[in-house]
């Protein structure tokens, strides 16, 4: 079963996601952020404008678009995508809102990053209880 941590309350989706995908690249993480595509443009140009010394290498992968040969894929630890693509061998998901994905069948830990716009957190209300009835560990994560 996978560990699926919620970050409820976000505020800033595009600032909270930056800072968490900064600290899983310190850790040396790979990590796969799932999310609509306008909001995965937004945060692939939020990371690319970022202060030059809190630098966030990332690839985006555009629905339909080929995997970089592998070297790139070997050295690339955060990659926002628009489909599920097991072969980075991402242990690790970050999910923007997105509920048509079977991210813990894939991910060994899914983070749940949660608005406050009242859609946003019914939505996130709905994938805690799919998450539940399937048996994942789970946690929360108040940001407020």
């Amino acid at each position: 079963m996978a560990e699926v941590v919620f970050f409820t309350g976000v505020v800033d989706l595009l600032d909270f996601t930056g800072r968490l995908l900064r600290k899983k690249q310190r850790e040396g993480e790979r990590v796969a952020v799932y999310g609509p595509m306008p909001l995965l443009q937004r945060l692939d140009q939020s990371l690319w404008v970022a202060d030059p010394q809190d630098f966030t290498p990332h690839v985006l992968l555009r629905p339909g678009g080929s995997l970089p040969p592998a070297q790139v894929r070997e050295r690339t630890l955060l990659w926002l995508l628009a489909e599920q693509q097991p072969a980075l061998g991402c242990d690790t998901a970050i999910n923007l809102g997105r509920d048509d994905l079977d991210l813990a069948g894939v991910h060994q830990r899914v983070a749940e990053v949660v608005s406050t716009d009242p859609v946003g957190t019914a939505e996130g209300r709905a994938r805690w209880k799919r998450y539940e009835a399937a048996g994942h560990r789970l946690q929360h994560h108040p940001q407020r």
